[in-house]
């Protein structure tokens, strides 16, 4: 699977079509805010009827990953779960197939926000963030000067006029020093790549590298539009 390659830190990366990244050198994988059970999450607390098929449709895009690019490690950047109860809620079917892949790779599961109950011991590794090479992968991102930071939390997207319609696709956010991801999850949703939570991380200029259905295209952030633009 061939992604669009970039440079942070000195490191050579890759941004996949499906929303991940992959770090050619050290073969590692990196996935943030699967989110998963968080239909059931809506069903049980919110009392909102979602299909509860999201955790289902995450893990096959992950399984699909892990097949093409045959990483050693697959970190997950925090909010793996959609709440402290995700993993009690697990289906048998989805349950099995975690077990699965985290037999495939080394994983290592960042803590977030929503997930602070960590996930059974042979799932893999727990941490706070972890650091390879002149790269930090945490949850979320520090503010101020972070070089090499990798992160996700914020679920970027960037909103695009094609054509005279109006588009939102996730992205991922560099400036060369740091990293945000997309969300990986079928259900995380997005938050602009303007917003002043996300524009306050980069001082000076950013890109934007636009998840397609096939490739990922690299954009300036003066090229994005906001959300409102399309109301």
């Amino acid at each position: 699977m061939k992604g669009l390659e970039f440079i942070c830190a000195g490191e050579r990366l890759e941004a996949l079509p499906m929303g991940a990244l992959y770090w050619p050198a050290e073969r590692w994988l990196a996935v943030a805010d699967l989110h998963l059970e968080k239909g059931s999450s809506y069903a049980v607390n919110a009392r909102k009827l979602l299909p509860r098929y999201d955790t289902k449709q995450t893990l096959a895009m992950l399984s699909a990953l892990i097949d093409a690019v045959q990483p050693r490690t697959v970190v997950c950047l925090g909010d793996s779960f959609h709440d402290r109860a995700a993993v009690d809620r697990l289906p048998d079917a989805e349950r099995g197939e975690i077990e699965r892949l985290t037999r495939k790779a080394r994983f290592v599961w960042i803590a977030g926000n929503h997930d602070p109950a960590p996930p059974p011991a042979d799932w893999g590794e727990i941490a706070e963030e972890v650091k390879a090479g002149s790269l930090i992968f945490r949850h979320e991102a520090l503010f101020g000067p972070a070089d090499g930071e990798v992160s996700g939390h914020y679920h970027p997207v960037a909103a695009l006029t094609v054509r005279g319609r109006g588009l939102r696709r996730r992205c991922f956010l560099t400036d060369g020093r740091r990293l945000i991801l997309p969300a990986f999850g079928a259900y995380a949703g997005g938050l602009n790549a303007l917003d002043p939570a996300i524009a306050q991380l980069f001082p000076d200029d950013y890109d934007a590298l636009v998840v397609g259905r096939e490739a990922v295209r690299r954009l300036s952030w003066r090229q994005l539009r906001p959300d409102a633009t399309f109301r």
